[in-house]
């Protein structure tokens, strides 16, 4: 007990500075875009007093609190997934998109915007609305989903699984690709656009939606703490314990599947996030132990992914960057270090 003091102070003190930092965070976030507004204006808003200009209530209220209540669920969304799926398929380059979901929901919205006009040549039609988009995401990554489950009954060998989605995925981006050929410009460049990744672009009332479904995933997640600890061990050492593993996989599926592929229709694929925030916790954390590793990657998710998105917005300047060339470019060094440092990597997987 006494050497394992120490280490246990640490840990209880980390979890005490990420809360705090992911507060900072959160308010930085609302005070910071392509419009100043006073720091008083801004508390009086969040207090329910009216500000000296009624625009800035707008500003605070419609686009900046929903953008950060955004980003702070979809950080937290896609750092899980990716550490389920790190754990399951016992490999520290696998991420939420790795069973093709996200192509799977690239495929949805490209049926949708492109599919129309690819198979009957008109081009007139108006654009789908985001409504439409975001059913066409659930309905391509659902699809995918639901191909993986029939495998996975079939199926035992775990990377026999990972090859197959890789395989799903790649077939849906080739499709994709096609209707990319033969689409017309204006439709193009809308698909375009959500391919790059937007956090500004969920309303309250889609809030109200993806919230629900992002909490319901992490709950899920973590009531699988149990399960997780077990297959990091191996699947033998899993089945000696009693557990059943074909139900353990299927609940990391459907969890990744709820967390990637609602995250994914609300604001777009965004990358790099669930490869990179399980590797910065555990760097953090330096334990393997689920029960401790989740809580930490979903505080860590949420600061990384408000801070980028905070960086996006580039304070002070009146334009903002796609949040996935900021994401890349904060998880790119990440996944290189794990390449490089994979031996010492390989003892955790």
């Amino acid at each position: 007990m006494k050497e394992r003091g120490p280490e246990y102070g640490k840990k209880t003190l980390l979890f005490i500075i990420l809360p705090l930092i992911l507060i900072l965070f959160l308010m930085a976030g609302l005070f910071t875009g392509t419009v100043t507004i006073p720091a008083d204006e801004i508390l009086k808003i969040l207090g329910g007093a009216e500000p000296a200009k009624p625009e800035w209530k707008v500003i605070i209220i419609d686009l900046r609190l929903p953008r950060v209540i955004t980003a702070l669920v979809a950080g937290m969304g896609l750092s899980v997934s990716g550490l389920l799926m790190q754990t399951v398929f016992r490999n520290p380059l696998a991420g939420p998109y790795v069973l093709g979901i996200s192509a799977g929901a690239s495929l949805g919205v490209a049926a949708v915007v492109m599919g129309f006009s690819f198979i009957t040549g008109s081009y007139g039609l108006s654009l789908p609305g985001n409504w439409t988009m975001v059913m066409a995401a659930w309905a391509g990554s659902g699809l995918v989903l639901i191909l993986i489950l029939i495998v996975s009954f079939r199926i035992r060998d775990i990377m026999t699984i990972l090859i197959l989605g890789i395989m799903f995925g790649s077939a849906a981006s080739a499709i994709v690709s096609v209707m990319q050929y033969f689409s017309t410009e204006t439709v193009l460049r809308s698909f375009m656009i959500w391919t790059m990744g937007s956090l500004g672009g969920v309303t309250t009332p889609q809030l109200k939606i993806m919230v629900p479904a992002v909490l319901a995933g992490l709950i899920l997640s973590l009531l699988s703490v149990k399960l997780l600890n077990a297959m990091l061990l191996g699947e033998n050492y899993a089945r000696s314990l009693g557990i059943n593993i074909s139900l353990a996989r299927m609940l990391a599926f459907f969890s990744t599947s709820l967390l990637a592929g609602t995250i994914t229709a609300f604001c777009g694929p965004i990358a790099f996030v669930g490869i990179a925030v399980p590797h910065l916790a555990r760097m953090l954390i330096r334990d393997a132990d689920h029960a401790i590793l989740m809580p930490a990657t979903i505080f860590a998710g949420g600061i990384v992914m408000v801070g980028s998105d905070i960086i996006s917005q580039l304070p002070g300047l009146d334009s903002s960057l796609p949040i996935n060339s900021v994401t890349a470019l904060l998880g790119i060094p990440v996944v290189i270090w794990i390449v490089i440092h994979n031996r010492k990597l390989s003892g955790i997987f």
